[in-house]
């Protein structure tokens, strides 16, 4: 079988900071008769940058990068081009990022661990414009109505929790009152069906809606 010109070829620009990773997705791309690697980019600002030179045709954006996020990176892009297709790709699935991810324009969201045969299905589908349901973006779309509405101060203080603090350390560190804590923690526990501070910080880590640094 001769080999399909470029213009036949799905091209793909890779946006992911770690280098291996990046290697990996490449290999498994470069197998590929039907596409090919047209940019490859270590950062979001890069990623936006390289898809206005090289408009590919699918995107596979890492969501954790230094500089601007693959969530900006996404947004970017989409304002570019409203019809861009894009692939999240992140070592987090929580229906937190799952939510932001395609809030923000991307039309499917993998986690890392997926499955090499998944990733190139996904990426064909996405290129024809067809719809992709991964296990964790069904999971998410399932739970969308019950999202915990957390203001912006709770997810401050929520995040505080999780690095370990005492209330009177967050009061400290956001400058207000114990009392104040109190309440939002109380608030906190109640949005997310927590049990104690404990339970609340296991369930922000795993449902993406609070990341450790």
């Amino acid at each position: 079988m001769s080999p399909k010109s470029p213009d036949a070829q799905i091209g793909v620009l890779i946006a992911e900071d770690h280098l291996i990773a990046r290697m990996g997705v490449r290999a498994i791309i470069d197998a590929e008769e039907d596409m090919r690697v047209v940019a490859e980019a270590t950062n979001g600002q890069q990623a936006v940058e390289l898809f206005k030179q090289h408009a590919p045709d699918i995107t596979l954006m890492d969501m954790r990068m230094p500089g601007l996020s693959g969530f900006d990176a996404i947004a970017g892009i989409r304002k570019i081009s409203p019809q861009a297709r894009i692939i999240a790709l992140s070592t987090y699935g929580g229906d937190e990022d799952i939510r932001k991810a395609l809030q923000v324009g991307a039309q499917t969201y993998l986690t890392k661990d997926v499955l090499y045969d998944e990733l190139l299905g996904a990426i064909r589908a996405i290129h024809k414009g067809e719809p992709h349901v991964s296990t964790p973006v069904a999971a998410a779309l399932a739970a969308q109505s019950s999202q915990p509405d957390l203001t912006e101060r709770e997810i401050e203080v929520l995040g505080l929790i999780v690095q370990g603090l005492s209330n009177k350390k967050i009061a400290f560190a956001l400058d207000i009152a114990e009392f104040t804590v109190k309440n939002h923690v109380r608030h906190i526990l109640t949005k997310l069906d927590a049990n104690d501070r404990t339970h609340a910080a296991t369930e922000a880590i795993q449902r993406g809606i609070v990341h450790l640094k």
